[in-house]
């Protein structure tokens, strides 16, 4: 095999590599030779099929996958020998005109990660922020879950608004029942907001024996597309009528959440409060460093892996954008600050190499037992008969794998430099370390919009950090056993739980994190293979409006 480098410039590398017909040729009989015992074929004995009439036969496939294979051992000889360090997957192009029995001229092309001195990570100054937790955000949260824990006393009379019935409901559309659309002993507090727009209003002043029948329109936007802006009916059946009654906040409150009683309940939710702002704590820690780290550093980073960086940003962006009020006036918005988001995507990608490099040279690991659960839980998004298939996929992709690694090593990246760190504490307000960690620190990176702004730019104007720190503080609630789980949950949670899904904020987006959230691992993220992910279940036509 001959290799010639025909560009070495910065980061990129080019080069020709010849393999010679023979080495093809050769690999092409052996494979031959190793299938051919298993071939069977009328009028040979099994295992006796002449090595012509297997090549006759199969020699076409058998030759495809020898030359693959053959390109694949190309490639990797050509990075050991050249140590070189691809940023991406090689470019490789197959000579036109190539036929069986010529040499194989390969085009090869490829971005090579760049030299990074070792960092020093001496001399970080860090500033700790606490916030304690006082006794009023307790009470706060207390009370919170106690309207969530909301109890109803059955009444005579006629709902209203605030009431809970107990309902059967059956929809049709057309005059046909449809699927999904019915429910017996349903309960339902009118105006929560749970049911499509127009089902709750429609049940005021109904009474317990009523039957009646409603005229509702699905949202244009309903995920069933049989029902998509439709108009149906709903027979119902109001089996009984409750009246809000009064949650007195005691032991015996606490006792029914499976506590002990209303001073457990009360610890808990201290412990919870304090984990949440420990997060949020850490999370302006993280951007404090990272902010040092980009300061400090200035390197050439490879385009194809800003690129890709950059892609997976806009796509999210341009998909917020579309579900604006006014798309047209969002896409224009975002379009006039599309430099800004590429350099978002080059200071993720030049983070991620510098993280990646600390991380090597001070020897922050990954452990096969953190892997092994990591694929497990990313497992769970699948349907059950698929993620024993995405484990197989994972363990046979390495840029899958680095994907799911990258957020974890990160953190223990981050976690080794705040141990390195010099770190003051200071007190201060949950409002004061909220404007810490939204405040402008890098003007490359951290363009702040306007309060007003279309809610896909202000997602992407925030920090990475703020949105992966935010999630880790909220993690130990669903941690915690069945019976506390309840009661430790944040008040901000409970309320959650009675709006209809439109209202919630919306979740926030990986791709439109800033730079801070860059890939440990310095790899970019690879387009999707995964299995079909895991269905809902059908979901009744009543349900929430974001269905």
């Amino acid at each position: 095999m001959q290799i010639v480098e025909t560009t070495n410039e910065g980061l990129k590398r080019a080069y020709t590599v010849t393999i010679p017909a023979k080495d093809i040729s050769a690999r092409v009989e052996g494979e031959i030779q190793k299938i051919a015992p298993q071939v069977r074929m009328p009028g040979f004995r099994p295992g006796k099929v002449p090595a012509n009439l297997v090549k006759k036969m199969h020699g076409e496939a058998i030759h495809r996958e020898a030359l693959n294979t053959t390109i694949r051992e190309a490639m990797d000889k050509l990075v050991a020998d050249n140590s070189l360090r691809p940023a991406m997957n090689p470019d490789v192009a197959l000579g036109e005109g190539y036929e069986q029995g010529k040499d194989a001229e390969l085009t090869v092309s490829l971005e090579v990660l760049p030299v990074i001195e070792a960092p020093a990570i001496d001399g970080l100054k860090l500033e700790k922020l606490i916030v304690p937790v006082a006794e009023s955000a307790i009470d706060e949260a207390v009370e919170r879950i106690a309207s969530q824990q909301q109890r109803f006393e059955t009444k005579d009379g006629a709902a209203e608004d605030g009431d809970q019935v107990i309902i059967d409901f059956t929809g049709k559309l057309d005059g046909v029942e449809f699927e999904g659309g019915k429910a017996e002993k349903a309960p339902l507090v009118i105006g929560s907001g749970r049911f499509i727009p127009g089902f709750e209003e429609q049940l005021v002043g109904i009474k317990a024996g009523d039957e009646r029948t409603i005229t509702v329109t699905f949202p244009g936007d309903y995920q069933a597309e049989n029902l998509k802006g439709k108009e149906t009916t709903f027979d119902i059946v109001a089996h009984e009528v409750k009246a809000p009654a009064e949650t007195k906040i005691d032991d015996d409150f606490a006792k029914e959440l499976g506590l002990e009683g209303l001073e457990q309940l009360k610890e808990l939710l201290k412990g919870q409060l304090e984990q949440e702002t420990a997060g949020l704590t850490r999370t302006a820690m993280k951007r404090s460093l990272l902010d040092q780290l980009a300061a400090g550093h200035d390197f050439d980073v490879p385009p194809t892996m800003v690129e890709a960086e950059f892609s997976q940003i806009w796509q999210q962006l341009t998909h917020e954008a579309s579900h604006e009020e006014d798309p047209e006036a969002a896409l224009k918005e975002i379009e006039a600050e599309k430099d800004d988001y590429r350099k978002i995507a080059e200071r993720r990608v030049r983070l991620g190499l510098l993280l990646s490099e600390i991380g090597q040279t001070n020897g922050v690991e990954v452990s096969q037992q953190e892997m092994s659960m990591l694929v497990s839980q990313a497992a769970q998004q699948y349907r059950p008969e698929d993620r024993q298939r995405f484990m197989e996929y994972v363990a046979n992709d390495p840029m899958m794998a680095a994907q799911l690694r990258a957020p974890l090593y990160e953190d223990k990246v981050v976690d080794f430099l705040i141990e390195k760190a010099e770190v003051t504490e200071r007190e201060v307000t949950r409002d004061e370390l909220q404007a810490a960690i939204e405040a402008d620190t890098d003007e490359a990176s951290a363009k702040k919009p306007a309060a007003k702004k279309a809610p896909a730019k202000k997602a992407a104007a925030k920090k990475a950090d703020v949105a992966a720190d935010e999630g880790d503080a909220e993690e130990p609630a669903a941690k915690k056993a069945p019976a506390k789980k309840a009661a430790a949950k944040k008040a901000d949670d409970a309320d959650e739980a009675e709006k209809p899904a439109a209202k919630k904020a919306p979740a926030k987006k990986a791709a439109v994190k800033k730079a801070d959230d860059a890939d440990a691992e310095g790899e970019a993220k690879p387009a999707a293979k995964k299995p079909a992910a895991k269905k809902a279940p059908a979901k009744k036509a009543a349900a929430k409006t974001e269905d």
